[in-house]
């Protein structure tokens, strides 16, 4: 959840810095999104390879080698949520988070099955880690949304500036 609520907050600041400057790349709320998706994503990433151990009970007894897997898992984030930000390797970058965040929901399925504790010392109530299952598939949405269509969006408006200069 605070991992959403980041995105969110981000975003909307800089949206809404962008629309008072009424200038950038960020007019676009999609493209807005885009900052903050990268910025999360390296955090997460970071948190991965700072303390490993705090997530290695996630995946623990059902997948070989923990520790190497979250260490993995971070590099991969911060790798990919940086490939976000340029539109060269924005597309590849999203798909392979995507793909990454499939892969790790059965860790969260795990965590609510036995009861336990969300990572990062958030909430162990059922409630919440019953309830954070919900939020893979809405960031899988969010990166298809902010890096998939906006990429298709840009390339729409500069085909039709094109369009206009040549007439």
């Amino acid at each position: 959840m605070a991992f959403t609520i980041g995105l969110l907050i981000i975003t909307l600041t800089v949206w809404c810095i962008s629309k008072l400057l009424s200038r950038g790349v960020f007019q676009d709320f999609r493209t807005s999104a885009q900052l903050p998706t990268t910025i999360m994503f390296v955090q997460v990433g970071i948190i991965h390879l700072i303390n490993p151990s705090a997530l290695i009970y996630m995946i623990e007894g059902f997948l070989p080698y923990p520790k190497l897997l979250v260490i993995v898992s971070g590099i991969s984030e911060i790798i990919l949520g940086l490939g976000l930000w340029w539109e060269r390797s924005r597309k590849i970058s999203a798909w392979l988070l995507i793909i990454q965040l499939a892969m790790m929901f059965p860790a969260n399925i795990n965590v609510a099955i036995n009861h336990l504790s969300a990572p990062g010392g958030l909430p162990s109530q059922g409630w919440y880690t019953w309830s954070r299952l919900a939020f893979q598939p809405l960031y899988i949405l969010w990166i298809y949304w902010s890096s998939l269509t906006s990429t298709s969006q840009s390339k729409k408006q500069k085909m039709n500036q094109q369009q206009l200069t040549t007439h």
